[in-house]
Order: structure tokens, then sequence, then C-alpha cells
């Protein structure tokens, strides 16, 4: 499972904070990405990879409960996607919606769609674009938090 959020800066939770809904991965991997445009470093991007040998769990649950765990501390927006689907031009576009399975906001509760077919329809893809709107709300109201610093 890949997870991305952006706005909580680049250090990474510890493993033992997604010990969530009874599982606790078999493996675990944390990093910032690396080659962050300046607009998302100021905010940091950290990626975590969670690994379970038993591929026949439902992971649905602990899923929501690493969106909203990664999204409770700052104004973040975190969403799980398949691996090999990250580009930083395509950051929760309709161009990857079909292969992104949540996201979370702050403040909102996580939404998480397991079914392919729902992932490739029309309302996955406005969810993903709604996602996407609050992605850019926060890197906007960054930049504005960066220009005013600067004039200051």
């Amino acid at each position: 499972m890949n997870v991305f959020v952006i706005g909580c800066g680049n250090t990474p939770l510890p493993k033992e904070a997604f010990h969530l809904a009874g599982r606790v991965p078999d493996g675990f991997l944390p990093f910032p990405l690396l080659g962050q445009p300046e607009a998302i470093e100021r905010l940091g991007l950290v990626s975590y990879d969670f690994d379970f040998d038993d591929v026949s769990l439902d992971l649905r649950e602990y899923t929501r409960g690493v969106l909203r765990r990664v999204c409770a501390d700052a104004r973040a927006v975190a969403w799980a996607a398949f691996e090999g689907t990250f580009h930083y031009d395509a950051l929760l576009t309709d161009e990857v919606a079909h292969q992104v399975y949540g996201y979370c906001t702050t403040g909102a509760e996580p939404v998480v769609e397991w079914d392919l077919e729902a992932l490739r329809g029309e309302e996955w893809r406005r969810r993903i674009t709604e996602a996407r709107g609050a992605l850019d709300a926060l890197l906007s109201a960054s930049e504005l938090r960066c220009r005013k610093s600067r004039t200051d």
C-alpha cells in the first residue's frame, strides 16, 4: 500500500503511529521524496510504503486509518495509490484518478474505494478532482504565506 501526504513536513511519522485498525504492517518504508518542486517542498511530501505478507487481508479500514493519521497533525492532503503512479505533474489529476484508491484532507473523513470498476467511473473522477482542489488550495495558501514573509 502506498500513501503520499503533502503538508506535514518532510519528517516521516514512526512505524508505531501506524499500528491501526488491529493491524501492524510487516514492512514499513517511509521517506521524503526528492526533487520536490518549490511549492511542495515548503509543505513537505512524504511517501509511506506499507507491506502485508497476507495478501488476503481486507485493508479498507487500515487505509482509512492511515489516511486519517497522516492528516491529523497539520493542514494536509493525503492519498493512497497503486505503486508506480506517482509523478509531480499528475498529482490527483484525471489521468491518475483510476489509480488512486483513497484520499483525505485535514478535517474531513477519509474516502476509500476498493472496487476497480468504481475507480474508473465518473463519480470517482469527480471526487479526485475535489481532492485536487483541496491540494491546490493548500499549495496556494503556502505560496501566499511565503510571499507575505518575503515582504515583511
